[in-house]
């Protein structure tokens, strides 16, 4: 039985679906890829939303889908998984004793939980498939067919070892992480060699679409409407689910069009953009130097990205100038939760260690952060920048090489994450995506910027395309006409 007729099946997915009639355009995806005959409308619909790629001639191993918000992606995913754990026969690609899996990859766990409400609710639901439940654990359904479905989030190092026939990765384009800058492609160099032994395993991609980057848009910038490579399957939420208001939708997208036509219309944001590649922090990293120790030949800068102690971590970084470089020697994270004061004791200890009574703190910071560190003898004067004017300022310095970042995977992956919100006729926003965190960095960056300023004499540029202003060490010294500012910028070489 193929799965377009296990859809329409009442033992099987038919109660699954609330109307086929409005899942049309699902049916046309699915037969696509299974390579199953189509209707002209089905082909319409197949030319729409492949931007003209030619019809596939069978299984298609491979293909991606770029899907409004609300489109039934998740429900879709779930049952392709349970579809390909029950109702294909995988016994000739398993040795005796191995067990097959069909992984779900969600971006978290709130994600992932959904997805195995989904397959156990199909599972517990049809008739025709209740057969095959052997036994449920938190985050698996193993089946009496030697298949397994699990799902997981998208940590690549819990997806190695297993024999995989399918795998779906849900919400690719939000796949952020503290611990990896690139999860999306680092889960898909541990899926596909686990697939490579599975003659007709499946791979299959399914998101709302975000910025310009990653293995989503790489994917539909090589391979959108050509005939050879993965498929890519282009859709708006109206497309594949016409249940939607569109009166709602409508409202939505022209209070924030650039926001909305990615929710709503699958066009990627051009509104956010990459703050520093990870070749460019890699460039200017000591490789195998997590530490260097106070040396008297050099004075040290501080500073401090402080935290309540609940939600972020309170990071401190300490710096001093060598050969005109900002050499970050010090970067140190306490996580939540905490006691501030105790964190305080601990960090005035480090900054006495190099000879600091002073410590430079976020603006942001509430009076208790003075207050604290006042208690143990060292004195805090506020940020003159913002967070995002901070990191603005620490391009050149990265771009110049005029900084040398400690080995810390962490730091580089928090610089990679952040996002550049261009504004026109104003200064860029830079900040970390949703959900994650920029403590290190902010610490990191702060104390580099305040040693480059000292090194260059009290001015610093925190400018990059779309940032026209620059900040001095003060009012009477400020740079303001945009000729010192094309001077400064030749002056100082930087790259693009």
């Amino acid at each position: 039985m193929n799965i377009i007729e296990s859809i329409h099946d009442k033992r099987i997915f038919r109660d699954s679906f609330d109307d086929l009639k409005t899942r049309k355009t699902w049916e046309t995806y699915l037969k696509a890829i299974f390579g199953l005959p189509m209707s002209k409308e089905d082909l319409r619909t197949y030319k729409k939303c492949t931007g003209g790629r030619a019809v596939p001639e069978g299984l298609s191993k491979t293909s991606y889908v770029l899907s409004g918000r609300r489109s039934g992606k998740s429900k879709i995913s779930a049952l392709v998984a349970v579809y390909l754990a029950t109702y294909r026969d995988w016994s000739k690609v398993l040795s005796p004793g191995e067990q097959g899996f069909v992984f779900l990859i969600a971006n978290d766990k709130s994600q992932a939980q959904i997805l195995k409400r989904y397959v156990s609710g199909i599972l517990d639901m049809a008739p025709g498939l209740r057969q095959f439940k052997k036994k449920e654990l938190t985050w698996e359904i193993e089946l009496n067919n030697r298949i397994t479905i699990a799902v997981r989030t998208k940590n690549f190092r819990t997806l190695r070892g297993y024999t995989v026939i399918a795998a779906i990765l849900e919400e690719l384009a939000f796949w952020r992480s503290e611990e990896s800058a690139n999860p999306d492609y680092e889960v898909l160099a541990s899926i596909e060699p686990a697939m490579l032994t599975i003659k007709d395993s499946i791979l299959i991609g399914i998101s709302s679409v975000y910025a310009k980057r990653g293995l989503l848009f790489d994917q539909y910038k090589k391979h959108y409407g050509k005939s050879k490579g993965p498929l890519i399957w282009k859709s708006s939420t109206l497309d594949m689910n016409p249940t939607v208001d569109k009166k709602k939708i409508d409202e939505q997208i022209k209070s924030d069009p650039a926001k909305y036509t990615a929710e709503y219309l699958s066009e990627f944001r051009g509104d956010i953009e990459s703050y520093l590649g990870i070749e460019d922090l890699e460039r200017i990293t000591a490789k195998g130097i997590q530490f260097r120790a106070y040396n008297s030949d050099f004075s040290y800068f501080a500073f401090c990205d402080p935290s309540g102690g609940r939600v972020d971590s309170m990071t401190l970084g300490i710096a001093h100038v060598e050969e005109e470089k900002a050499i970050l020697d010090v970067i140190l994270e306490r996580k939540p939760p905490f006691s501030p004061d105790d964190v305080v004791k601990e960090f005035a200890e480090t900054l006495k260690e190099f000879n600091l009574s002073e410590v430079r703190s976020d603006r942001y910071a509430g009076q208790w952060i003075e207050e604290a560190f006042e208690k143990q003898g060292i004195s805090v004067k506020y940020s003159e920048l913002s967070a995002s004017e901070i990191y603005a300022a620490f391009i050149p310095i990265v771009m110049n090489e005029k900084a040398v970042l400690l080995d810390n995977k962490k730091l580089r992956t928090q610089f990679s994450n952040l996002e550049r919100h261009p504004r026109s006729g104003g200064k860029d926003i830079i900040d970390h995506p949703p959900g994650l965190h920029d403590d290190m960095a902010n610490a990191a960056a702060g104390v580099c910027v305040i040693a480059s300023k000292k090194e260059s004499g009290g001015a610093f540029v925190i400018s990059d395309v779309g940032v026209n202003d620059i900040w001095g060490s003060g009012r009477d010294d400020d740079f303001g006409s945009a000729e010192m500012f094309a001077d400064l910028v030749n002056k100082m070489g930087r790259r693009r």
